[in-house]
């Protein structure tokens, strides 16, 4: 019996210890432009051979849909959460 709830309890903290998927198993969208009606802000997208977030911007021309913007171009404030990552805008857009 004790053999049998520490094998529980050693697979419940393996299930908690285990990251999750990116983007909770959404794709991971690759390019200027976040997948329309899936991508969701903050996001992780790949744009210009870097990793980016997908954020609500005119820069790039996406329509309805939201732009990946690469790290290096992104202002986050970690005292603010948006989808459980700190919320992040495009440097020089309002927002953060």
């Amino acid at each position: 019996m004790k053999f049998t709830i520490s094998i529980l309890f050693s697979l419940a903290a393996l299930a908690f210890a285990a990251p999750a998927p990116q983007n909770a198993n959404r794709p991971v969208p690759n390019g200027a432009c976040c997948t329309p009606n899936t991508s969701l802000k903050q996001d992780v997208c790949n744009v210009n051979g870097s990793t980016g977030r997908c954020v609500p911007s005119g820069s790039a021309n996406c329509g309805g849909a939201l732009t990946c913007v690469a790290d290096a171009q992104l202002t986050c404030n970690p005292n603010v959460l948006e989808r459980g990552r700190p919320l992040c805008r495009k440097t020089g857009e309002q927002g953060v």
